[in-house]
């Protein structure tokens, strides 16, 4: 067999499902090795949306989601793809083509330092020059990336390389363990924790993995411990749990943190610096005290600066504090009680709200209405984001899809789509701006090529409406920031998908309804209003004062 053929089957011993992506001529080997596989090419229109599909893939199954390039332009399409991935700890294996590196005849044409490119934004970029390595490589890169922190690995295939005859050599997959926080940390933390009087947990991406949830959610149950998370670390624990407060959409001001000013200890179980911050510490003597529950040590910066790690397999070092701790009698929650009903309140406030064109907290509850616990969605990059995190309460993990590390517009369409690939007995629904679904809105043609059941919602305010609000706030007059779009009906008709363009919020709830119970790919074209932007997330949170 050639390198190409050896490389598929060291692919199909890790149970890779498919392949997104766009192969060039330097691939054609493996193209050829893949035609014979039961491992399943996935076509897109454009690198950086195959890329997105598989770091989606990747987050959804914690296995290693597999995309293909050709050499430079093809390659470089990947670079957002990847840092997506890095980012988001997102499990994900690029690999791309080169030109034959013993004989060429076609000098620099379409040459750059693809690996070299690939390294500061991967936890493992290589070149193939031996074909017999290929399976040893495999093995190595699919360990790497899925270990934590999960991310995004590189490798590169030579088209000569490809063509090598080679010696079949697999090598085995073999579960990989992690280790137990020591024991005297566990006994650390339970003191920290029984000692103090309003202790408070957070959860954060890094939790969002197989058995932690079941874990946390027994340790609020017998602490009775009211909890928060992080945007990406939403559903963890159902967040219609009575305990739980709300989502830290905003880094301060916003109504949880008056929770966080009065907490005298934080578990923060999951949480790293890449997501954007919660809260910020403070470095004085009498400032909230922090316990970082992780699989990896904390990382020290002016905003996180922990005082305990405890540091090991998350649902073990949970299940031990569980099993260990005592409820105390001079732990003070009712604060907390009264605050989580008061942010169910405020949050609450514009969800009857039927003005046209739609808010977005209108639009959050109409979603929310349309879709069962399980069902998906997946959102793109824009203000949108934070009435989600804020208001769209996830009861299972993984149900809201946020990128919350690199925050990229473009990934809402293919996110969606790799949704529904995995989970086709679910409801998905793919929210984006005007702005980021254009950027990768020809995977429609792919959608619809895939005869996927998937509805897209674009929130249209015919602007970057996320950069508007932040130039609002500081205080500048509207500029460079406002753009036409196309006529969505029709763009999404030409594609074979059917348009929608609701006049009011009860058609567009009735549309919803049609879309998200139909088949076929959906698009709904929704006018959105984000006038209240500013008055609330910058003027009354700021201005908000706390329950006393």
């Amino acid at each position: 067999m050639n390198a190409s053929e050896l490389f598929v089957k060291a692919l199909e011993n890790e149970g890779v499902e498919y392949i997104f992506g766009i192969p060039g001529e330097e691939n054609l080997d493996f193209l050829e090795a893949l035609r014979t596989s039961n491992i399943k090419l996935i076509l897109t229109r454009h690198e950086q949306g195959a890329g997105f599909m598989a770091a989606t893939y990747g987050r959804l199954t914690g296995k290693v989601g597999v995309c293909i390039s050709t050499l430079g332009p093809g390659a470089t399409n990947f670079a957002t793809s990847a840092a997506y991935a890095q980012l988001g700890g997102m499990p994900m294996m690029m690999i791309t083509g080169q030109k034959p590196i013993k004989k060429s005849k076609q000098g620099r044409f379409q040459i750059i330092d693809i690996v070299g490119m690939m390294k500061p934004m991967t936890k493992y970029a290589k070149q193939v020059v031996n074909g017999n390595n290929i399976p040893s490589m495999v093995r190595e890169a699919f360990k790497i990336a899925t270990t934590e922190r999960p991310g995004a690995v590189h490798i590169e295939l030579p088209e000569d390389i490809a063509a090598e005859e080679v010696e079949f050599n697999i090598y085995p997959v073999k579960p990989f363990r992690y280790p137990t926080a020591c024991k005297g940390a566990v006994a650390d933390a339970i003191k920290m924790i029984e000692s103090a009087k309003r202790p408070l947990l957070l959860i954060g991406a890094g939790a969002n993995r197989t058995r932690i949830g079941n874990a946390l959610t027994d340790f609020v149950n017998k602490t009775g411990m009211p909890f928060f998370s992080t945007q990406m670390g939403k559903g963890v624990i159902d967040e219609n749990h009575p305990l739980c407060l709300s989502t830290a959409a905003l880094s301060k001001d916003d109504f949880i943190h008056c929770a966080i000013e009065r907490a005298d200890l934080i578990i923060n179980v999951g949480h790293d610096v890449i997501e954007k911050p919660p809260f910020f510490m403070e470095n004085t003597p009498d400032a909230t005290k922090v316990i970082h529950v992780n699989f990896f040590p904390s990382e020290v910066d002016d905003t996180y600066f922990p005082q305990l790690d405890v540091v090991g397999d998350i649902a073990g070092s949970v299940q031990e504090m569980t099993e260990a701790i005592t409820a105390q009698e001079h732990w003070d929650f009712d604060y907390y009680a009264r605050l989580a009903d008061d942010i169910r309140t405020r949050l609450s406030k514009y969800f009857g709200d039927n003005r046209f064109p739609i808010l977005p907290q209108r639009a959050v509850r109409a979603i929310r209405q349309a879709l069962n616990d399980e069902d998906i969605v997946t959102l793109d990059n824009g203000v949108y984001k934070l009435w989600f995190a804020r208001n769209y309460r996830c009861a299972k993990p993984n149900t809201l899809l946020l990128d919350n590390a690199l925050a990229t517009m473009g990934a809402g369409l293919p996110s969606g789509m790799a949704a529904k690939m995995i989970n086709p007995d679910k409801k998905v629904v793919a929210v984006c701006g005007d702005g980021g679904f254009m950027m990768n809105s020809q995977e429609m043609e792919t959608a619809v090529r895939l005869g996927l059941d998937l509805t897209v919602i674009i929130l249209n305010d015919n602007a970057y409406g996320m950069i508007k609000w932040k130039q609002t706030g500081m205080g500048f007059e509207t500029f460079g920031l406002d753009l036409d779009n196309p006529d969505f009906v029709k763009y999404a008709e030409s594609y074979g998908a059917h348009g929608h363009r609701p006049q009011s919020v009860e058609e567009f709830t009735e549309t919803l309804e049609k879309c998200v119970n139909g088949k076929g790919v959906h698009l709904i074209d929704l006018a959105v209003d984000y006038s209240l932007n500013h008055a609330i997330l910058n003027d009354l949170l700021a201005k908000k004062q706390c329950l006393i």
